[in-house]
């Protein structure tokens, strides 16, 4: 079974086997911003790319970072809904072998400190971007997002282009380049 794919910048990226030296900030960019979140189930289009983009502001700056890259392996995997990961058991495996070989290029350190300021990022998002992004957002409870409370600014999706740019401009301003 061939487990390669060919990324935008022409580089061939190995999904069983992933190589911080065939990752790419910019290909990164560019994917996470042509990706939607929500397997595409938002009123609107709204990127990876501007999820992450977002997190890294609502995380300490000490953990911008890893906030910024923390769904970097969707990249190369595309965002798959949390109900279809649990039902792929491999999945989790490759996940996080595109995640370690990115942590590797990018030096995060994935600490438990880090790893609760993400979560919490993430579900502060989730919590925003249900609000104003889906159209029954007051409809059945999300046992997450219990005791979550969404951001006070809304999420105005942005264009995949303006998306890209801004996730390169924080990388940038967080010395990821």
């Amino acid at each position: 079974m061939n487990s390669v794919i060919e990324t935008v910048g022409g580089q061939y990226f190995n999904l069983l086997y992933p190589c911080p030296s065939t990752i790419d900030l910019g290909g990164m960019a560019h994917a996470l911003s042509h990706l939607c979140r929500f397997t595409g189930h938002t009123s609107s289009f709204y990127s990876v790319a501007q999820h992450s983009f977002m997190a890294s502001l609502v995380v300490p700056e000490e953990f911008a970072r890893e906030a910024l890259l923390h769904d970097a392996q969707e990249a190369y995997i595309g965002d798959v809904s949390s109900p279809l990961k649990r039902l792929l058991p491999s999945y989790s495996d490759i996940e996080s072998g595109i995640e370690g070989a990115i942590a590797g290029k990018f030096g995060l350190a994935w600490t438990p400190e880090a790893r609760l300021a993400v979560k919490h990022a993430d579900l502060v998002m989730l919590a925003t971007e249900r609000r104003d992004l889906f159209s029954n957002p007051m409809g059945d409870e999300w046992a997450c997002l219990a005791h979550i409370s969404p951001l006070d600014m809304a999420v105005v999706p942005m264009t995949p282009e303006n998306a890209r740019r801004a996730f390169l401009g924080r990388a940038k301003e967080l010395g990821l380049n």
